[in-house]
């Protein structure tokens, strides 16, 4: 599968709030139990709207051949901000490729990549120590209740770049 990562547009958010949704729902039903904190749609919409003014943030998506959306991402300064990818492609091969085209998006002085993710996302952790993140001890809360506890990662691209290259 061919897919494409390009800067994200205002005409993206209707079909990444449906992608977006369904995989928070998926991952994180255990962390937000729907039936107490359903997913904030309108909150979500209003934050990427904001984000995407923003001239510090920078959003991307990945399509599929067909120009279907499959991806998200966002960054700002060192930060991971948001990643996601459609349910559908959940064990293609597809968010280790978003990651790989997003952590490429970072000037090349900038060696020390952080983000934060949820404590009860297992799947996600994973994720991100098999692609080499470290946990830092560090924990936050996140803004949506109940407020569960987000979990701080960081990456040293040179050492990723090392293992990579067999170094």
């Amino acid at each position: 599968m061919e897919w494409s990562f390009r800067p994200m547009e205002v005409g993206d958010l209707p079909g990444l709030l449906v992608l977006q949704e369904r995989g928070a729902v998926a991952a994180l039903g255990k962390v937000f139990p729907q039936e107490t904190y359903p997913f904030p749609r309108d909150a979500v919409r209003e934050r990427w709207e904001s984000e995407l003014a923003s001239q510090d943030m920078t959003s991307y998506v990945a399509t599929a051949p067909d120009g279907r959306l499959v991806g998200f991402a966002a960054r700002w300064e060192d930060e991971v901000m948001h990643f996601g990818t459609a349910l559908e492609t959940w064990g293609s091969g597809l968010a280790t490729w978003l990651h790989d085209e997003l952590v490429a998006t970072y000037a090349p002085e900038v060696t020390q990549l952080r983000l934060r993710v949820f404590e009860g996302n297992t799947r996600a952790r994973r994720f991100y120590e098999r692609l080499g993140w470290m946990a830092t001890g560090e924990e936050s809360r996140t803004s949506f209740p109940p407020h569960p506890t987000l979990l701080a990662y960081v990456l040293d691209r040179a050492d990723r770049h090392a293992a990579r290259c067999g170094a």
